[in-house]
């Protein structure tokens, strides 16, 4: 099955792509969840807009990704979540609340994909969590979990 990619996927390709896949694969995964659309002939403008998209959102090189680690890691982030009075969560922090904290923090638009969090986050304090600019560039941000 022959699909084009609207979203990246690890060891598949980026947004954009026209990838061959398993029938099962691509209509049972890919296209449920809104990754992928079916491709045809006349998708190539479809393709040229993903494309001019992704351009726009992308890092644009290894040094435009290491000026973007450098004020994401200037940031103090601080994500309140409901805790108990021993300092333990009631469920656990999110990459999309850490992608929500570090926007309201003042620093760039982050997609909650490229957030990687070590082991889950599930009390109050500071915590490191790692932000995949680049395949070669990843900032370090403390995060502060404080009680709301």
């Amino acid at each position: 099955m022959k699909l084009i990619l609207t979203t990246a996927i690890e060891k598949l390709g980026v947004a954009g792509d026209v990838v061959e896949v398993r029938d099962g694969y691509g209509r049972n995964y890919l296209l449920p969840q809104g990754k992928a659309i079916a491709w045809t002939r006349g998708s190539e403008k479809q393709i040229e807009g993903i494309k001019r998209a992704r351009d726009a959102r992308e890092i644009r090189g290894l040094d435009h990704a290491n000026e973007v680690r450098a004020q994401i890691e200037a940031l103090n982030v601080e994500v309140a979540a409901r805790a108990a009075s021993e300092g333990k969560l009631f469920g656990a922090v999110t990459a999309s609340d850490i992608a929500l904290a570090v926007k309201k923090a003042g620093g760039p638009a982050v997609d909650k994909r490229s957030v990687v969090i070590s082991k889950p986050i599930k009390t109050v304090g500071t915590h490191t969590v790692g932000i995949k600019l680049h395949e070669a560039v990843t900032a370090h941000l403390p995060v502060a979990v404080v009680s709301a």
